[in-house]
C-alpha cells in the first residue's frame, strides 16, 4: 500500500480529530497512533513526519472554518455590520464546536513547530487579504492599503478574542459578538465631516503650514 493512499491519510486524520476532540490538546502521538491503530512511525509514514501531520490537520479545519466563513462576508447586498456580525458568531460557534482542537493547533502545534505554525500564519493571513479585498472592491474602505491593514486587523482581532472567550466560558456569546461587531463598523466608518485630518490640526495648533 502507498504509504501516501489519500483514503488512508483521511481516515487517520479522522481519527486524529476524534482523539484530541476526547482528551484534548495535551494528547500524545502515541494516542493518537493507537485511535488510529497503528503505531507512530506508521503514523508519520502517511505525513511524512510529526509537522506533517500537524500540517494536514491545519489545513482541513483551518480551511474548512475559511470556507465557512467566506462566503458570511462577501456576501452582497447585505449591510456591513449585519456581515460582521454572521460572520463572527460563526467562527465563535465553530471554535466552541471544536475548542480542543483549535488549542491543540493554535497552541500546542503551533508552539512546538515552527513549520506548523508559519503555514497557519499563512492560511489567517490570506483570510485577512481576502477581506481587505472585499472592503476595497466594495468600496467599504476606498483606499486599497487601509483596506488590507483593515482586513487583517480584523481577522486578527476576532482570533484574538474569540481566544479569550474560549478562556471565560461564562460569558455571552452575544455579548462578544456585538462588541467585535462595533469595532469594525466604527473603523469602516467615514471621518466625520468638519473634522481636519490629526496632522493639520497639529500644525495648525503650532503655526506650521
Amino acid at each position: 500500500m502507498n504509504g501516501r493512499d489519500p483514503a488512508r491519510r483521511r481516515a487517520l486524520l479522522d481519527a486524529a480529530d476524534r482523539v484530541i476532540a476526547a482528551e484534548g490538546p495535551e494528547v500524545s502521538m502515541a494516542a493518537i497512533a493507537a485511535a488510529a491503530g497503528v503505531t507512530k512511525p506508521i503514523l508519520y509514514r502517511h505525513f511524512g513526519d510529526r509537522s506533517g501531520l500537524y500540517e494536514a490537520l491545519a489545513d482541513r479545519h483551518v480551511r474548512t472554518v475559511i470556507a465557512q466563513l467566506r462566503p458570511l462576508f462577501a456576501e452582497a447586498g447585505t449591510d456591513l455590520r449585519a456581515r460582521a456580525r454572521a460572520t463572527v458568531t460563526a467562527y465563535l460557534d465553530l471554535l466552541s464546536a471544536n475548542a480542543n482542537l483549535y488549542r491543540f493547533l493554535f497552541h500546542r502545534a503551533g508552539a512546538e513547530d515552527v513549520r506548523t505554525r508559519s503555514h497557519m500564519t499563512s492560511l489567517v493571513r490570506g483570510l485577512g487579504e481576502e477581506l481587505g479585498g472585499v472592503l476595497a472592491a466594495e468600496r467599504a474602505v476606498p483606499d486599497p492599503v487601509r483596506a488590507q491593514v483593515l482586513g487583517h486587523a480584523f481577522v486578527g482581532m476576532v482570533q484574538a478574542a474569540g481566544d479569550w472567550w474560549l478562556e471565560h466560558p461564562g460569558l455571552d456569546r452575544d455579548q462578544v459578538v456585538e462588541g467585535l461587531v462595533d469595532v469594525v463598523a466604527a473603523a469602516v466608518a467615514p471621518p466625520r465631516r468638519g473634522l481636519a485630518p490629526r496632522g493639520a490640526a497639529a500644525s495648525r495648533a503650532t503655526g506650521r503650514t
